[in-house]
């Protein structure tokens, strides 16, 4: 029975020297000049001298080697206690402001108790002469106020931190509570036991691995220390597969223990089916994948630091304004993250359609996608970040994405960013293909997500607060009208008195009565003006107004202009649904707009024409033509306008009647060469066939 002892204690403290000896040398190479490092170390190879001693004590029984083996381990104690006491005074000065670097004066109790319990230790030692008692109370002294120490760090260190710690707790208090056992045994029998005894090499290699977890959770130790991957996979796949071997190997014994004559058949039916479904587990690609994102969420420290990151994407959004627009700081922000020279981000508008914002590195793309495509609904069902490498090369991770006709045609693009806030789509931003190759793991991809919610929620604040601003824009626009009205009401009375001297005094007949007809028709628009203001008329009164005759009135009206705007011959009589005075007003500015952009030598034509069921209105100037920028930024937004003199709400006016009428207004315009406005309204049918009609009787 001793010689069977004697071997386990042998393999026991064999092990635990080797394993100490390993780790030691692994984070020798690993330290970065920290404090608590060079404690660690010193604890890691003093358990390994101590382990190696009991070694050669356990295979040759020389006595001196055995005193040797206990020296050690004081020494052992000693750089355990000396690294408890570094983390518990760096714990307590990250507590205290007011002595930063040092622990509380009540702590210096706790290290004078300490040297205190190394020094009883020492003397202690079973030195020829020493009683045996007098060893193991001394020694159950040292556990028990290992215990202690153990406990006061524990509690110091705050709560978020305790996660970095746990294990490191955990492996030490046990070893301190196994010798508490051991010597207490000790104390109370008189006698090493030797199973006891035999096994603690054991009990310290088993606590190891836990020290390496707390290493590497806690960087401010200043040890890299990292473990492969590829190792811990196949490492936990492996001990997986045994321990679900040994329950159905376990199964299969109590089937057959209690099966009677089925028992065998039933045993070999369920190890079969066993190793089958183990079979078909292991060689999944789905079960691989999501084991090895699970080892890596659990068991390794992050390739990112988030609080760094996050600090500087928030960064990154704060300063919009400083020589970059909100949508690029969030292209640039994105992009940063994966090395990623540049992009795009298109966001939605009023009308439910994602337009391209803005750009960074990127050419400018009339790309659109609606907010009720397949594709905007499954960025906003599934939060996915879209890589267009895999959807290109049909690997998409299991998932189906509607993708869009265009993510397939652009071969620059590279990651597609959802931005979502309060479950609603803002938008999605496009990535380039990055500058070096970036391998796009679970991690990237909740990193970029992080990204993007806080993005979107500043696009979403942005919005509010320019339809804030509009509204109250629109408000103030109101009131003014009030005014306007009341300015309106003293026209029209000085225009009539004017009327009737005019009438009495005239001197030229044909001069007074083209000027009376001039005045009169002032009068009845300002009237019709000021009761549309007063919504004394229905402004969104619709009837069939016909389109030739209203044109030729625009027309007419503008005679007097250089130069004076034609209309093409032959234009059909074609009708729309639509208020008449309304739709003049805002085909009359257009045709304004052109000629004040046009000079004197140039030319603007008005023409009528029929596509379809769509009436096409189209407006030509040689003027001096608008850049795409300025069309896709400003023309169509209120209040934003290039005159003097101008509100900016014509062009936003027409825009938003004509598509209120189921229409459609396009601007095709050259810096230098001119403008064509192109305005589609749909035909009204039944006054169009009751025109048909009358002309064929």
């Amino acid at each position: 029975m001793e010689s069977i002892l004697s071997q386990v204690s042998a393999w026991s403290y064999a092990f635990a020297a080797i394993l100490h000896g390993l780790f030691g040398l692994y984070l020798g190479v690993a330290w970065r000049k920290g404090r608590q490092g060079v404690f660690l170390i010193l604890a890691v190879v003093a358990s390994a001298l101590w382990a190696a001693a009991n070694w050669v004590f356990s295979t040759s029984g020389w006595g001196w080697v055995f005193q040797l083996a206990n020296l050690l381990d004081v020494l052992r104690m000693a750089a355990w206690f000396a690294f408890l006491v570094t983390m518990l005074s760096q714990a307590v000065a990250d507590d205290d402001d007011d002595l930063p670097g040092w622990p509380k004066p009540g702590m210096w109790v706790v290290i004078t108790l300490g040297a205190i319990g190394v020094v009883c230790f020492t003397l202690g030692l079973p030195l020829y002469g020493t009683p045996l008692r007098t060893w193991a109370a001394t020694s159950l002294l040292t556990a028990v106020f290992g215990l202690v120490l153990l406990e006061l760090f524990y509690r110091s260190v705050t709560e978020r931190s305790r996660w970095g710690v746990k294990p490191l707790a955990l492996a030490l208090g046990g070893l301190f509570a196994f010798d508490v056992y051991l010597y207490s045994e000790m104390l109370l029998f008189s006698r090493i036991h030797p199973a006891i005894w035999g096994v603690r090499g054991f009990a310290h290699a088993l606590a190891l691995p836990l020290v390496a977890v707390s290493a590497s959770r806690n960087p401010e130790w200043t040890f890299r220390v990292s473990v492969s991957r590829h190792v811990v996979f196949h490492s936990t796949a492996l001990a997986g597969s045994g321990l679900y071997l040994m329950i159905i190997a376990g199964a299969g014994y109590y089937m057959r223990y209690f099966g009677g004559e089925w028992g065998e058949a039933l045993q070999l039916a369920l190890l079969f089916g066993g190793v089958l479904f183990l079979g078909v587990v292991f060689f999944s690609g789905a079960f691989r994948a999501r084991l090895k994102v699970f080892l890596a969420k659990h068991f390794f420290a992050y390739r990112y630091d988030y609080r760094t990151e996050w600090l500087g994407v928030t960064q990154a959004l704060s300063v919009a304004g400083d020589g970059l627009s909100l949508g690029e700081s969030v292209v640039k922000a994105l992009a940063d993250l994966v090395e990623s020279p540049g992009g795009g981000v298109w966001v939605r508008d009023a009308n439910g359609v994602y337009t391209q914002q803005a750009r960074l590195n990127m050419p400018h793309y009339g790309l659109e996608e609606r907010e009720d495509s397949g594709f905007a609904r499954y960025l906003l069902e599934r939060e996915w970040v879209v890589n267009l490498q895999e959807v290109r090369s049909s690997f998409s991770n299991g998932t189906a994405a509607p993708m869009p006709e265009w993510a397939a045609e652009l071969a620059d693009m590279w990651l597609i960013v959802p931005l979502i806030s309060s479950g609603v789509l803002v938008g999605f931003v496009v990535l380039l293909t990055p500058r070096t190759p970036v391998d796009v793991n679970w991690e990237v991809l909740d990193l970029l997500k992080m990204a993007g919610r806080q993005a979107a929620s500043y696009f979403a604040r942005l919005q509010a607060t320019e339809a804030l601003l509009e509204a109250r824009k629109f408000d103030a626009f109101n009131r003014m009208s009030a005014f306007v009205v009341h300015d309106l009401k003293n026209l029209v009375a000085q225009m009539s008195l004017m009327l009737r001297n005019a009438e009495r005094h005239k001197d030229n007949p044909e001069f007074q009565a083209d000027m009376l007809d001039t005045v009169r028709h002032v009068e009845e628009r300002m009237r019709g003006l000021m009761a549309q203001l007063m919504e004394k008329t229905p402004i969104n009164q619709r009837k069939p107004v016909m389109l030739k005759s209203l044109l030729e009135h625009i027309v007419q009206s503008k005679r007097m202009f250089h130069p004076c705007p034609t209309m093409a011959d032959g234009a059909p009589d074609l009708a729309v649904f639509a208020h008449s005075e309304r739709l003049e007003r805002i085909l009359g500015h257009i045709v304004q707009n052109a000629l004040d952009a046009t000079l004197e030598h140039g030319s603007v034509s008005v023409e009528l024409s029929q596509e379809r069921n769509q009436a096409c209105i189209t407006v030509r100037d040689t003027g001096s033509g608008m850049s795409p920028a300025f069309i896709r930024d400003q023309l169509f937004k209120p209040f934003q306008t290039t005159k003097a003199s101008g509100m900016g709400i014509g062009a936003y006016e027409a825009h938003q009647y004509v598509q209120e009428l189921g229409g459609s207004l396009a601007v095709h315009s050259e810096v230098g060469v001119g403008t064509r406005f192109e305005i589609r309204l749909p035909i009204a049918a039944n006054v169009q066939n009751a025109g048909n009609t009358a002309a064929a009787n």
